[in-house]
């Protein structure tokens, strides 16, 4: 129960700071912070903080998911202190009373870690890398769920039974720097878009889908549980640049898949070329 809390606390965190940061280029700052759920405040978990922020924010800056277990990393997340500007501590257990022998030292926190924006772009420029600068799309999932419980269900912003997927998909967008939008029952509609006739695989999503915003990346896809693995099995399409592209994951929790979907757009928009 400890577990689910905490969850639930960090999500509701990231989902109002997603919903409410703009994706502009000039809005940089969010992008060389992090944070990581570390235990107390002192020296044994911090330097582990400072490197899990540090791979997050070399990614959100540089728009390349693929520097986070880049083998160069090593060495730069050990000294990664030395590019902090600041960090501060918030107690995930906060209004809960301590007990006699915990004290705060055994109390989950997060870190949340400041980094200096020309040290960052610095160590990029080391690793042959640059700042991804210029505006985010927006990810717009239209994904068909087919969970371990029937019926089968497009996520969406309103639909109960997508709640908890909501939040993790808020989550994977900000490791990425970038910002989701869960249509609304009233769009998918409008869409034509239904569980009886879902238009993946048999054609990926145009540009954009009546009433869409500019700037947003639409990914159409499945997303269905497998006991024999066990895990989730997700195929995604997206249409970028009027060039069509498809990739998938499989034997992962739900989490990990929305991260391959924004994984994919991330490296589509930064120029990569490719969601490989």
């Amino acid at each position: 129960m400890m577990r689910i809390w905490l969850l639930c606390v960090v999500c509701a965190g990231i989902l109002l700071t997603a919903v409410a940061a703009p994706t502009a280029a000039e809005d940089t700052g969010a992008l060389y912070q992090a944070y990581a759920i570390v235990t107390g405040t002192d020296m044994r978990q911090r330097p582990w903080g400072f490197a899990q922020c540090l791979r997050e924010v070399l990614v959100k800056a540089s728009g390349d998911p693929r520097l986070k277990d880049d083998p160069r990393m090593t060495g730069l997340a050990a000294h990664a202190d030395q590019l902090v500007t600041s960090f501060d501590y918030v107690d995930m257990m906060a209004g809960i009373p301590k007990k006699d022998d915990q004290g705060s030292y055994d109390r989950p926190h997060r870190l949340t870690v400041h980094f200096d924006p020309a040290r960052i772009d610095s160590a990029l420029a080391e690793l042959g890398e640059k700042a991804w600068r210029g505006d985010r799309p927006v990810v717009v999932p239209v994904l068909l769920v087919r969970g371990r419980k029937p019926p089968p269900y497009i996520l969406s912003a309103e639909i109960p039974a997508g709640a908890e997927q909501r939040g993790s998909f808020i989550a994977a967008a900000s490791e990425f720097g970038m910002n989701v939008r869960l249509p609304s029952e009233a769009e998918l509609a409008a869409w034509g878009i239904a569980v009886d006739h879902f238009p993946f695989p048999k054609a990926a999503p145009p540009d954009q889908k009546p009433g869409a915003a500019p700037g947003e990346a639409i990914v159409v896809g499945s997303l269905e549980w497998n006991e024999t693995l066990p895990g989730w099995i997700g195929s995604w399409r997206t249409r970028w640049h009027g060039v069509d592209h498809a990739w998938g994951v499989s034997g992962v929790n739900y989490d990990a898949a929305f991260r391959d979907i924004v994984r994919g757009i991330v490296l589509l928009a930064s120029g990569r070329g490719v969601s490989d």
